[in-house]
């Protein structure tokens, strides 16, 4: 086990705890809620009623078989016809919901990969907004990972205590891509968006998606390669806990799986591989007639299942644990949190976690990153009259001082350039590609030029994004030169902001005059973006 002795798993049947989860804070009033899932392979809705916090009931549920995928990853854009049955299917859902008169804001309608990659998707989401209403959001990679994760947490709460001592792998496989998070001790160090998913399978094998052999083959070549990369991040055989999400694994569950928790069920490896074994040479006809499946879920559930055991036999679990939840539930759990909730503080951990394992993987002076992060996140606090930023600002300032020296990995000259490519080109679990640019422009200047929206990395961002990272940047320079030496002499700071001059009283041991020079050289641009000259002393 990493991190700790080598003992056997101890089975989750008996690792559960019996206690009952404390209920949620009750609503004054209860609210609608519904969330609409554009999928590679259907269309889902769910409407739900909040009864408590981080408790719903689900009141409702439709689902559209509708291969969006099938368009998009062999051409590479929706056709005509795909694009006018899911507009179709989306004014439908319009009129239910209005049904049930649940208000417009309590409505969340997210599309994925699909969607996402189609070259025609801007024409596809204004068609939808003029017919429906409908404002999709469309989900990153990343951000996917981000809502399976608060939903697979929620449902396997009582497992907590299990997980926060061992190494622990979450996988959910779709239709154009499988969302992979590794967890050590209950830290997140690493989550991958893999551009592995059903329907790139039968894609690639044009036509022998049904030849059981070749699939095999197929994806054990091609995760192969994967495998082989995380395993250089993180240790797979001492994972011991296999978290197995989407309706493919849940079909497992309800043939050969034994329920366990109030909203999860385990099946044991063996079970798991018979089952398998089972329906590997099964026609789709007599998968849809035996196993009562829609054609679209029988199609895609052999080579699903089988990219769930390949990477299951990369690790040491004896189990896998299948959680009743989807990117859906990770939304509803959003509208069901208060915004100060322990959910909202762990995310943020998490963030940070992701953020250090990429820092680790390309050797960073750690003591010096984490302490500008600390003295950076001070200053934003005491500045919060003057910079006006959200929470949101501050988690990604955090980030960028985390990784504003990563690119010394590649060379010391112009490390802040390399600095940026890794983090623009990394996936830093629940960061969006936006905020990965805010992030890879606040470490590329925070040392040279300023930022100017001239500059391509730069520009492409809003007027409001822009400004934010002018803010982070000053800051993050600040807090970068009162720790020049990397000795991290100046412990803690105490700002006094006087008529044209911000003071920096130091808490500091031995001599800070590297640290005051660094200032007098960084502070520019602070006085730049917020009008005050900064010292220390």
């Amino acid at each position: 086990m990493a991190g700790g002795s080598d003992r056997e798993l101890e089975p989750v049947s008996r690792a559960v705890s019996k206690k009952k989860k404390k209920p949620g804070k009750k609503l004054k009033q209860k609210r609608l809620v519904s969330v609409i899932d554009i999928g590679s392979t259907a269309i889902r809705l769910v409407v739900a009623e909040i009864v408590r916090e981080q408790e719903w009931k689900t009141l409702d549920r439709a689902v559209r078989p509708l291969s969006l995928g099938r368009d998009v990853f062999l051409r590479g854009s929706l056709s005509a016809s795909a694009m006018r049955e899911a507009i179709d299917t989306l004014a439908s859902f319009r009129e239910m919901l209005q049904g049930w008169r649940i208000a417009p804001e309590d409505v969340r309608v997210i599309a994925t990969a699909a969607i996402r990659e189609a070259v025609n998707r801007d024409v596809f989401l204004d068609r939808v907004q003029i017919r429906t209403g409908f404002r999709i959001n469309v989900v990153e990679g990343i951000e996917e990972n981000h809502l399976t994760y608060i939903a697979v947490q929620h449902a396997i709460e009582e497992l907590r205590p299990q997980f926060s001592r061992s190494s622990a792998m979450i996988l959910e496989v779709g239709g154009g891509s499988s969302e992979l998070m590794m967890l050590k001790r209950g830290r997140m160090v690493g989550a991958h968006n893999l551009g592995i998913g059903t329907l790139r399978v039968e894609q690639k094998l044009q036509g022998s998606f049904t030849d059981a052999d070749r699939v095999e083959e197929y994806l054990r070549e091609n995760i192969r390669v994967t495998r082989d990369t995380l395993n250089m991040e993180f240790r797979l055989d001492r994972v011991r806990y296999f978290v197995a999400v989407g309706g493919d694994a849940r079909t497992a569950a309800e043939r050969v799986g034994k329920r366990e928790g109030a909203a999860f069920s385990v099946i044991s490896r063996e079970a798991f591989h018979r089952f398998l074994e089972e329906i590997r040479y099964r026609s789709v006809e007599e998968c849809v007639r035996d196993l009562k499946l829609t054609w679209t879920e029988a199609e895609g559930l052999y080579p699903a299942l089988l990219i769930l055991r390949i990477f299951l036999d990369t690790t040491a679990a004896t189990q896998l644990i299948v959680p009743d939840v989807s990117i859906r539930e990770g939304v509803l759990l959003n509208f069901a949190v208060d915004p100060s909730h322990g959910i909202r503080r762990e995310f943020r951990q998490q963030v940070v976690d992701s953020s250090l394992g990429i820092g680790r993987k390309f050797r960073f002076d750690e003591p010096h990153a984490q302490h500008v992060s600390t003295l950076a996140l001070s200053l934003f606090d005491q500045l919060q009259e003057e910079h006006g930023m959200s929470e949101h600002a501050r988690l990604l300032l955090e980030v960028s001082a985390i990784l504003h020296d990563v690119g010394y990995f590649i060379s010391a000259e112009g490390h802040q350039k390399h600095s940026q490519y890794i983090v623009e080109n990394s996936e830093i679990f629940g960061l969006s590609g936006t905020d990965l640019k805010m992030v890879g422009n606040a470490v590329r200047f925070h040392r040279g030029g300023s930022p100017r929206p001239s500059r391509s990395g730069f520009g492409v961002l809003r007027w409001s994004q822009r400004m934010m990272v002018l803010k982070m940047t000053a800051i993050l320079r600040v807090a970068d030169a009162l720790d020049r030496g990397h000795a991290q002499r100046i412990r803690s700071i105490t700002m006094e902001k006087r008529e044209e001059e911000i003071v920096l009283h130091c808490e500091y041991t031995g001599e800070i005059s590297t640290e005051q020079q660094g200032l007098a050289e960084k502070g520019e641009m602070f006085e730049e973006i917020f009008g005050y000259r900064v010292i220390a002393q």
